[in-house]
């Protein structure tokens, strides 16, 4: 998980922000094949061509989302110029390992809770904090030199906003692994789109607008995550009825 975090760190300095939202919805795809090779969870092909219709969403919302933005700005300022390309092979590099990272990382973690569901959570977490904690802090000395600059050189408040986020998603990240998996966990975060646009149109302190073309973009996230869901629910029953016609045990 820290060295996840510290690829996404590298990526976003090198890429623009909706083309490394567009790389990390490889995540499901990623995700649902590591579940198969190190638990033998298999995803129906029902759920696979949803999953894809889920990515493929995603990716237009993260594109669609760019180009109204640029639309917008070229609005207010005629001169302006969109930036060439959406950032280095280096920040795509990064990007891309930084998912396999982070899927290896949840599927691990799905596994390994549930395998010592015995220990309270709690202390499984802070477990993987430290580790976390101390990686992290290697990293950085290898990276800067916190020892002539400070650890908090050049923080603002919107760091430490950063920061508090941060802690709340990893938290609630590694509680969701512990209680669902890392499928339904993923699944989460892509349907979390929906909130945050919400959230970004009608509160006061964005000055963003409602606009249909989005708006219909972030349904199709949603709708293609309940699909996946309730495909779940059908494919599990799906395969078990062909379980017992195999032994004989329907007509």
């Amino acid at each position: 998980y820290a060295f996840g975090d510290y690829l996404e760190l590298k990526s976003l300095g090198s890429l623009s922000g909706p083309t490394y939202q567009v790389l990390s919805q490889s995540k499901l795809l990623i995700t649902a094949g590591m579940l198969y090779g190190f638990k033998g969870q298999k995803q129906s092909p029902l759920q696979w061509i949803l999953l894809v219709l889920l990515m493929l969403s995603l990716c237009c919302y993260s594109i669609m989302g760019d180009l109204l933005d640029s639309h917008r700005k070229l609005q207010r300022d005629s001169t302006w110029k969109a930036p060439e390309g959406g950032g280095s092979a280096f920040g795509t590099f990064m990007a891309v390992l930084k998912v396999v990272v982070s899927c290896l990382c949840a599927v691990l973690s799905d596994k390994y809770m549930k395998d010592y569901k015995s220990e309270p959570i709690y202390m499984q977490l802070v477990q993987f904090k430290v580790v976390w904690a101390i990686t992290l802090t290697v990293l950085m000395f290898i990276e800067a030199n916190p020892v002539r600059d400070g650890v908090f050189h050049e923080w603002k408040p919107v760091t430490v906003a950063a920061l508090v986020s941060f802690t709340v998603k990893g938290w609630s990240t590694m509680y969701l692994l512990a209680i669902l998996d890392s499928m339904l966990k993923n699944i989460g975060e892509a349907c979390s789109v929906l909130v945050i646009y919400f959230i970004v149109v009608f509160h006061v302190s964005f000055d963003d607008e409602y606009e249909n073309e989005t708006f219909i973009t972030v349904l199709v996230v949603f709708l293609s995550v309940v699909a996946y869901l309730a495909a779940k629910d059908v494919s599990t029953k799906a395969d078990k009825y062909d379980r017992m016609q195999l032994k004989g045990n329907v007509p």
